[in-house]
């Protein structure tokens, strides 16, 4: 095979382990993965497509399998699913800036789309504000605290664990 087919290899090889990690993850906190107050253990991925492209496709077919399994409503699927999907493009997009500024696009998205998602779709009783304040706590102990200690975790092996994809 030569190098431009192990590249793709590599990079199904590793949004395929990363989708995997983040379902495990969820399914392992369902508990409080879900609602107007949720900690969503697996989001700390969504600092992965700072090492690696292929952890866009990752934590977004993560994220849309885990609410499938978990029997997340439609609404909830697709735009629970795109929230985690523009998060993660985003912070590949800052990938040269500040680590501090990785976590913040899947904060932003999650905090504005959820809250619209748990109001419409799971008929929430809670105003959208302070379910997007809720729902922003839960993304910031998970993408900001969490996903900033993977990366701190994960940075110092990046050239090892992550080869390079494109």
């Amino acid at each position: 095979m030569n190098s431009n087919g192990q590249i793709h290899v590599l990079f199904v090889a590793q949004a395929a382990m990363i989708a995997a990690i983040y379902v495990v993850l969820t399914v392992i906190g369902a508990s409080f993965a879900f609602g107007p107050v949720q900690i969503r253990l697996s989001e700390a991925l969504t600092i992965l497509p700072v090492f690696t492209p292929a952890g866009i496709p990752g934590v977004f077919l993560g994220c849309l399998i885990s609410n499938i399994i978990t029997g997340a409503l439609l609404p909830d699927v697709i735009f629970g699913s795109l929230a985690t999907l523009i998060g993660a493009v985003f912070t590949w997009m800052l990938r040269n800036q500040s680590k501090f500024l990785a976590p913040l696009p899947p904060i932003i998205a999650n905090a504005v789309v959820v809250p619209f998602v748990l109001k419409y779709a799971y008929m929430e009783p809670f105003p959208i504000p302070f379910m997007m304040l809720t729902v922003g706590i839960g993304e910031v102990v998970s993408c900001g605290v969490l996903g900033l200690i993977l990366y701190g975790a994960l940075n110092k092996y990046r050239n090892i664990i992550f080869k390079k994809t494109v």
